[in-house]
């Protein structure tokens, strides 16, 4: 027969909650950064198309 399951604490509720939002926020600013170095120019780590319009015309 099923029984059911215990109630979980606040404390643990919050914690995995703050885990949570922790990774999430780490994530946004992650991106944040990338995305500045990204319009700066001075990115290494992220390749991506630039467009060769000079290349085109020739």
């Amino acid at each position: 027969m099923a029984v059911p399951k215990k109630k979980t604490s606040k404390s643990k509720r919050n914690s995995r909650k703050a885990t949570w939002k922790r990774k999430a926020a780490l994530e946004a600013q992650k991106a944040l950064s990338l995305g500045k170095s990204v319009l700066t120019g001075r990115s290494n780590s992220f390749v991506y198309p630039q467009d060769d319009d000079d290349d085109d015309e020739e």
